[in-house]
């Protein structure tokens, strides 16, 4: 003993205790047999009052994943996943692939089986020690993380997690993953420094002035530039420059397949999602941070045309795949990128063109978004659409601090939307289940903001909506959760008629392979964790029951909505 304090602690919570010390909130967990250590450290540093992280209980690892994910949407700061074994890693491999597509920063650990069957401290004690044991348990999620390694010695645990907290933290941001074998976490570990500041910085891509410069003077000089963007625009800084970029100078933003909002869709530069009509005139193109900003087997450049990529990772390395013109590349951070090129460019002398360009764009724009209002508002019916869906819900949250999540939910289109973090949609990895748990990490991380979680029946059956009420009542995260429900897989009915547009399946009265009839009673699921539920069925009483709901939500209940809509 050393002034009242052990020289040494479980390594297990030494290591919650540096996890603590980089700047780890939460550890989103759920144990299993190799937990002993973790459960004993957390105990053990408790006793003897070392700060530690928030562990919760997250009874499914998809769970888990999910609220990392949201929480690192809300903050920016990644937050630690622990799970048990192999069979809890494998549970986590979507939410680790829809990380690492969208940039999101996740400390994955998971247990290891012990590597001895008796003479060590942990060794195997049951027969799940044999059962759970792997040649290479990383492979579950190896091709996901940008780094991995595993745990060998107690006195590794603290350049273990500030290396892992670095390299998730560094550009482009990523989640990474630490197996770690009971026998590891059962030993004595030093105390000393677990409170030290870390000792590794992340590397963080920074705009190239002379490249911003260049991109400036593409942009000023085109007749008729086009910005693509698909992951916002970085911060509330970044939103604003690009909002002020675009207007000062008639530069339409086409948010094609936006998975998180970079302009207000009221904005006069807001385009309409659809690129062909842009592309087809396009002569200079600034893309940011965009996986896929169009479809090349549809939307074909015109000849001579400038591309510029800017983004955390414009190239997109980890994709196999990915064949987008890149005369100009920019490796930053949105946010900076864009107020660098704001101020570049405010330095610029607009010509008579560039101002008649703009009251041209803002016509087209309005007359576009004119036409969605009117779309959507004729969906109203029973049962109602998406869009008109989307649309009540815009006019119900107008004026609130709030978020929407939409996974085969809500379409963006008909909303009014003003914030920079104020839209998110699914991964385009497409790991379904995402929405339900990440609106409960963003509420976590931000408990004055409202959340709303829209998704598709399906959707939300991939969610464990068992798992994620009971979390959502344990840890009163009230969120609104929205089912547009069609009673079938709609993504796919969608991807065979855009195939086969006259071919049999198209054609058939029952398409295979995409009805999800019969489906239970999704209110029910909500009830049984004490939520306040309800049906919709007609168009016209949706306004009043997102009133109800969010009358529940504002008494700390979760809310669920289940709405029917068209197929």
């Amino acid at each position: 003993m050393d002034d009242g304090k052990p020289v040494t602690i479980t390594a297990g919570g030494a290591l919650l205790a540096r996890l603590k010390a980089v700047g780890v909130d939460y550890i989103f967990a759920n144990s299993g047999t190799d937990f002993p250590p973790i459960i004993e450290g957390l105990a053990e540093a408790e006793a003897q009052r070392v700060p530690l992280p928030r562990a919760i209980v997250i009874p499914h690892e998809s769970a888990a994943m999910g609220m990392a994910h949201g929480y690192a949407l809300a903050t920016g700061q990644p937050q630690a996943v622990m799970a048990h074994t192999n069979v809890g890693l494998a549970n986590c491999a979507i939410g680790a692939i829809n990380a690492a597509t969208e940039h999101i920063p996740v400390l994955l650990f998971s247990g290891r089986t012990p590597v001895t069957e008796k003479g060590h401290f942990g060794s195997r004690t049951v027969p799940i020690g044999w059962g759970q044991e792997m040649r290479d348990q990383t492979a579950l999620v190896r091709e996901a993380v940008k780094w991995d390694d595993e745990l060998r010695v107690p006195e590794h645990v603290g350049p273990t997690v500030d290396r892992a907290f670095a390299i998730a933290s560094s550009t482009p941001r990523g989640p990474v993953y630490v197996s770690l074998p009971r026998e590891v976490l059962c030993q004595p570990c030093p105390v000393e420094g677990l409170d030290a500041p870390p000792s590794m910085s992340p590397a963080l891509h920074f705009p190239d002035p002379s490249a911003i410069h260049e991109v400036a003077r593409l942009l000023a000089g085109a007749s008729h530039p086009v910005i693509f963007a698909q992951r916002g625009a970085g911060s509330a800084e970044g939103f604003a420059a690009l909002a002020e970029l675009a207007g000062d100078w008639g530069i339409p933003v086409c948010q094609y397949w936006a998975v998180q909002l970079a302009m207000a869709t009221d904005h006069p530069m807001a385009a309409e999602p659809d690129p062909a009509p842009l592309l087809a005139q396009a002569d200079v193109i600034l893309v940011l941070d965009a996986l896929a900003p169009w479809s090349p087997d549809i939307h074909p450049l015109r000849p001579g045309c400038k591309v510029i990529q800017m983004g955390q990772d414009p190239l997109f390395q980890r994709s196999p795949v990915r064949h987008f013109r890149s005369d100009l590349t920019i490796a930053c951070d949105l946010d900076q990128g864009l107020i660098a090129l704001r101020d570049t460019m405010a330095m610029l002398v607009r010509t008579a063109g560039t101002v008649e360009r703009v009251a041209q764009v803002t016509a087209r724009n309005a007359a576009a978004r004119k036409t969605v209002l009117k779309r959507a508002e004729a969906g109203r019916g029973a049962p109602m659409t998406k869009e008109w869906v989307s649309l009540c819900l815009s006019r119900v949250l107008d004026g609130r601090k709030a978020t929407v999540l939409s996974e085969l939910g809500c379409p963006l289109p008909p909303m009014k939307l003003s914030d920079h973090r104020a839209w998110y949609q699914e991964p385009h990895s497409g790991g379904l289940g995402w929405s339900f748990p990440a609106a409960l990490g963003m509420q976590l991380a931000d408990p004055s903001r409202l959340v709303v979680a829209t998704m598709g029946d399906g959707s939300y059956m991939f969610s464990n909506p068992v798992a994620c009420h009971q979390i959502a009542e344990a840890l009163r995260l009230p969120v609104l959760v929205m089912i547009l429900n069609n009673g079938e897989w709609g993504a796919v009915r969608q991807s065979v008629t855009g195939l086969y547009p006259d071919g049999f399946a198209a054609r058939a009265n029952r398409m295979p392979l995409t009805s999800l009839a019969p489906l239970p009673d999704f209110t029910m699921i909500a009830c049984a964790s004490r939520a306040h539920a309800e049906r919709v069925e007609d168009g016209d009483a949706l306004s009043a029951a997102i009133a109800r709901a969010l009358n529940q939500i504002a008494s700390g209940s979760p809310a669920l909505l289940d709405i029917q809509i068209r197929a």
